[in-house]
């Protein structure tokens, strides 16, 4: 592609993650994906040589990382869309590789549907201008209620929090749960189970509302501005929170205070 034509794309996505900031639609959305798509084939492309799943599994699954993105950006923060992005896309591959490793036990037909349930609960979040319900999730789905709740305790259950999560800090930039763990030769979805429980027995040291908070960002995948409006405090509070929340963590996890 010329520099040129590289430009005009460039150029054409910023304008519309503007128009979809303000007036978020399924078309602005689309057209969105189809701009950035080479963000996800360039980290499938990364991900095929270490796994046993398909190239279009993996684009997939990307897409997915990559609407969160596209949902998320803020124009006026002034950063550039790919940086934003990659950490989506590259979470929501290592989340999806995390759920295919043999200690996990959620079977295929659960996968699937839970991936397209991804789609329809955004499709849906737009036509009915609010969070669907389960039951209407569920016939969304063709499915019966008692299913999808049994899908959703599921995959709720696959891991206690993403560890793939990125968190935007203002200060320093992106930074996930998954980089507290001291043992940096693991992926993040191939963590050693010995860090996986540590990690999550300094989690319940920490102080109620903090890991709360950690929690909401990490586990529910809400942004700072959600979980400050789910808890009744300030966005300022959590962002703070979230801070001090990881400082701990990183002490409790190096033995910092031993």
């Amino acid at each position: 592609m010329s520099n040129a034509a590289n430009y005009e794309l460039k150029s054409e996505s910023l304008q519309l993650l503007r128009e979809y900031q303000n007036f978020p639609c399924l078309q602005t959305r689309n057209r969105l994906v189809e701009l950035n798509f080479g963000l996800v084939r360039r980290e499938a492309h990364h991900w095929i040589n270490q796994c046993t799943e398909s190239y279009e599994d993996l684009l997939q699954v990307g897409s997915i990382g990559l609407i969160r993105a596209i949902e998320r950006f803020d124009v006026s923060k002034g950063h550039a869309f790919s940086s934003f992005a990659i950490p989506y896309i590259r979470g929501e591959i290592q989340h999806y590789l995390r759920d295919k490793s043999p200690f996990v036990r959620i079977p295929r037909r659960w996968q699937t549907l839970q991936r397209r349930a991804f789609w329809l609960i955004r499709e849906l979040q737009m036509s009915l201008n609010r969070q669907p319900t389960d039951l209407e999730i569920s016939a969304g789905l063709e499915i019966s209620l008692e299913e999808w709740q049994d899908i959703k305790l599921a995959c709720q259950n696959r891991a206690l929090l993403s560890l793939d999560a990125p968190v935007r800090d203002e200060e320093s930039g992106t930074s996930s749960l998954g980089e507290l763990v001291p043992d940096t030769r693991y992926r993040s979805f191939q963590l050693a189970q010995e860090d996986q429980i540590r990690l999550q027995q300094a989690l319940t040291q920490l102080e109620k509302r903090t890991r709360q908070i950690l929690e909401f960002v990490f586990l529910h995948d809400l942004t700072q501005k959600e979980t400050a409006e789910r808890l009744g405090i300030s966005p300022v509070t959590v962002s703070r929170r979230v801070k001090k929340g990881l400082e701990l963590l990183q002490r409790l996890m190096t033995g910092a205070d031993s």
